[in-house]
C-alpha cells in the first residue's frame, strides 16, 4: 500500500513502520493514526513478520496530536468521530511491538509509545503528557497506561505539571527498557525485534496476551488465564520441536505451528 504519513519495511523477520510528518514533529493527525493501525494490523496477518518496530527520526517520535485539527471542533464533532476507537485496535495486534523513541514523545506520542510492548529511547528523548497545559486531559490511555507503568504519585505529577521526564528517569521509573546513544536507539530497537522475531511465534503471541491480562485481571484470573495459555500450547508443533531440540542439543526450527 501506499501511506502519505507513514513509512513501511521489513529487515529479515521485522516489519519497521516510520511516522513521517517531519515538519510538524511527526504529530499525529487522524490520518497519520488511520495508515499505522492499517498497517499494524496487515503487518500482524503476515506470517512472515514475527516482530514490528515503530519509530520517527532522531528529532521527534511523535511530538502531540495535531492540534490544529481539534482547536476549531466542538465537543460533539469530536465525539461523533470516535477519534481514539481505532487506537483500541492497537491493543488487539498479537505480534509484538518495539518503540524506538528519539526526541519528543509527549501526549499522543507518550500514548503511543506506551501501546507498545517494549520502548528502547535515546538519551535525547523526552516523554510526557502536557495536555494540562491546553486546558485538556489525554484520551488515549495517557492517564491509565502512565499510572500502571509509574505508579499513581509520578503520574500525577506528570500529567498536573505537563513537564516531561529525560530518557534516564523514564527508565528509573520503568517507562522505557533501554537508553542508548542517539545514534544507537534504532539499531538497537532493530537487534531486540531480531532477536523475539527467533523465538517461537505462538509462544511469544501467548505471553504478550498473558502479560496485559496482569493489568486487567485479579491475580488468581490471572494464573487460571496463563495456565490456559500454557496448556494450549503444549499441543503446538512448536512445543515438540523445541523440547526435541532441547534433548537432542541442537538449535530448534520453529514454524509457528
Amino acid at each position: 500500500m501506499t501511506y502519505a504519513y507513514i513509512h513501511v519495511s521489513t529487515d529479515e523477520s521485522v516489519g519497521i513502520i516510520a511516522l513521517n510528518r517531519p515538519k510538524v514533529l511527526n504529530a499525529l493527525n487522524l490520518q497519520l493514526i488511520d495508515e499505522l493501525v492499517a498497517e499494524l494490523e496487515r503487518m500482524d496477518r503476515d506470517p512472515e513478520i514475527r516482530a514490528i518496530v515503530i519509530t520517527g527520526n532522531d528529532r521527534a517520535f511523535a511530538a502531540g496530536a495535531d492540534i490544529g485539527e481539534m482547536a476549531e471542533a466542538s465537543a460533539i464533532e469530536i465525539m461523533q468521530k470516535d477519534q481514539f476507537a481505532v487506537w483500541d485496535r492497537i491493543m488487539l495486534i498479537s505480534k509484538p511491538i518495539i518503540a524506538a523513541v528519539s526526541g519528543f514523545a509527549l501526549g499522543g506520542g507518550c500514548e503511543l509509545m506506551m501501546s507498545c510492548d517494549l520502548v528502547v529511547a535515546s538519551e535525547s528523548a523526552l516523554i510526557g503528557q502536557p495536555e494540562v497545559n491546553l486546558a485538556v486531559m489525554p484520551g488515549a490511555g495517557g492517564t491509565q497506561r502512565l499510572t500502571r507503568a509509574v505508579g499513581l504519585r509520578k503520574a500525577m505529577e506528570m500529567l498536573l505539571t505537563g513537564e516531561p521526564i529525560t530518557a534516564a528517569e523514564a527508565l528509573r521509573y520503568g517507562l522505557v527498557n533501554k537508553v542508548v546513544p542517539v545514534e544507537a536507539y534504532f539499531r538497537e530497537a532493530l537487534k531486540l525485534a531480531k532477536r523475539i522475531a527467533k523465538q517461537p511465534p505462538l509462544a511469544v503471541r501467548m505471553i504478550k496476551k498473558a502479560v496485559h491480562k496482569a493489568d486487567d485481571l485479579p491475580l488468581d484470573e490471572g494464573m487460571d488465564y496463563e495456565r490456559n495459555c500454557f496448556y494450549l500450547l503444549l499441543a503446538s508443533e512448536d512445543r515438540y520441536e523445541g523440547m526435541k531440540a532441547f534433548l537432542e542439543k541442537r538449535k530448534a526450527t520453529f514454524t509457528g505451528k
